[in-house]
């Protein structure tokens, strides 16, 4: 059995730890290998490491971090086929999903490559007689990295390359869950060029989060998770001085106008409540029929109907497992609670026939209509491949029914009215708009910009707020005299008269 190893001051290392978790195929419960649960001491040791090669990274002319990226990205290019299979493998996505995860990472990646043009200062000459302000963004130390099980590819790859780049190192815990491909990921990054101790990788449980929100060393924490672990991590790591961005869980909803393109619309909802079996913050688990529009129902039915069911490698394959069998049962019994709650069940999708992956955490398509806020299936994140629908009767009533959920994340509408586009892009509250566009996740031009329940901190996760987030503002306002000034007292105040 393989054994999943850490990576401290540049060494792949076997643990030390008594404590260890097996990585499991989710569509065939094939054992792939064993990821253990890092010790203390190991975790000080990478900690200490990243604090060490911080001494002369932060000092590494930025055209040379420029250049490891650009040669980072190259390589993820020529091993995309083999990233994805191997994500699959361990997560059960689609191979196309899989290639999707990775290929959203590669973006941040390319971005990380443009950071001499990103991590600028400003500067006012003159603000007083022979007086400049100006200001420098400067590295803040070492930074951590909490990432999740649904993209084992996109999220460590939003977090240390970006990180890396403004001149921090980082210390990256993966989900323990699938945490092969994030290792892989390392593997590239270090032949791109990162040197020894920039990048470390530790594995574990609640008592490796907790070591990182702990440890006086670690001066800002990144994290994308469930909203029970994120208010911890940032609550915990807020308590010891830390800088801490939380992406954390949402209920994203879609409103569907009667004028919409149905074809587009429908389509578009398959594929974003059902894509990647409904495990991604960003998915979109509940629509909103306006009018009309409620009696395209049976059409979106049937076209669930139709979506292929298997293990993520297949040729066709629409949705694959869900992480484990403790999220199939959970999935489950989330279903039935929806009809035990009074909603009706459209489509059930508990308990498909998937030939030739029969122990597969498999749950198909389903589809609820009838929803309502009171319903488990509707207050709570399912985290699995359950669509809700709900009735309204104007646009207005819909956005008012979106603005009553905690959550913001992101929301959609599918409409080919540019008024009603433009009254719900800015009456919705939701952080992340997309028009006639199901998952608006924005490319790394623009900040991940969740709000409500759904994200804790201020600073986005790439993008330009996160450029903020992982460095230092210093303002310096000087004054130079040359020699021929007449020598006298120095006024300490400076007057911008």
């Amino acid at each position: 059995m393989s054994t999943v190893k850490l990576l401290i001051n540049g060494e792949f290392v076997e643990s030390s730890t008594t404590e260890w978790r097996d990585v499991i195929n989710p569509a065939t419960q094939e054992v792939l290998a064993r990821v253990p649960m890092a010790t203390a001491a190991e975790i000080s040791a990478a900690v200490s490491s990243a604090r060490n090669a911080f001494k002369t990274w932060r000092k590494t002319p930025i055209g040379a971090r420029a250049r490891i990226f650009l040669k980072y990205q190259q390589l993820i290019r020529e091993n995309m086929k083999e990233l994805a299979a191997l994500l699959t493998a361990e997560q059960g996505k689609t191979l196309a999903d899989a290639e999707g995860d990775i290929f959203r990472g590669l973006e941040v990646v390319e971005h990380a490559a443009n950071i001499g043009s990103l991590q600028m200062g400003e500067i006012a000459n003159n603000v007083a007689s022979g007086v400049d302000t100006y200001t420098l963004q400067q590295p803040i130390g070492v930074c951590a990295g909490i990432t999740p099980f649904n993209f084992p590819a996109m999220i460590p790859l939003w977090m240390f390359p970006m990180a890396i780049a403004c001149g921090n190192t980082f210390v990256l815990k993966p989900s323990e869950q699938d945490p092969m491909v994030t290792m892989r990921l390392v593997e590239l990054a270090l032949r791109a060029g990162i040197p020894p101790g920039v990048l470390n990788v530790v594995h574990g449980g609640e008592d490796v989060v907790n070591a990182i929100c702990d440890h006086p060393d670690i001066k800002a924490v990144s994290f994308v998770g469930s909203t029970r672990v994120g208010t911890h991590v940032y609550h915990r790591a807020s308590q010891t001085g830390k800088r801490v961005q939380c992406m954390m869980g949402a209920k994203n909803h879609a409103i569907v106008l009667p004028d919409a393109n149905k074809e587009q619309a429908l389509n578009n909802l398959l594929g974003a409540a059902f894509g990647a079996a409904g495990q991604r913050c960003m998915a979109l688990p509940v629509t909103v029929l306006v009018g009309e529009a409620n009696d395209w129902i049976p059409e979106l039915v049937e076209k669930a109907r139709g979506l292929k069911i298997s293990g993520g490698a297949e040729p066709g394959t629409d949705i694959g497992p869900l992480i484990s069998c403790a999220a199939k049962e959970r999935v489950e019994s989330f279903i039935a609670g929806g009809i035990e709650g009074g909603a009706k069940l459209e489509l059930d999708g508990r308990r498909p026939e998937v030939p030739g992956y029969e122990g597969g955490n498999f749950v198909g398509p389903t589809i609820f209509s009838g929803v309502k806020p009171g319903m488990a299936i509707y207050d709570q994140e399912i985290f699995g491949p359950v669509l809700c629908l709900v009735r309204a009767a104007t646009l207005d009533e819909a956005i008012a029914f979106i603005n009553g959920n905690p959550n913001g994340n992101g929301t959609a509408i599918f409409t080919q009215s540019g008024a009603a586009a433009r009254k719900f892009q800015e009456e919705v509250e939701a952080g992340q708009i997309g028009i006639n566009v199901p998952i608006p996740v924005p490319v790394p031009l623009f900040s991940f910009t969740g709000s409500g329940a759904s994200k804790l901190g201020d600073l986005g996760p790439y993008g330009k707020q996160v450029i903020l987030f992982y460095t230092q503002t210093k303002t310096i306002t000087a004054r130079w005299f040359d020699d021929s000034s007449v020598a006298g007292p120095v006024n300490t105040t400076i007057s911008l008269k």
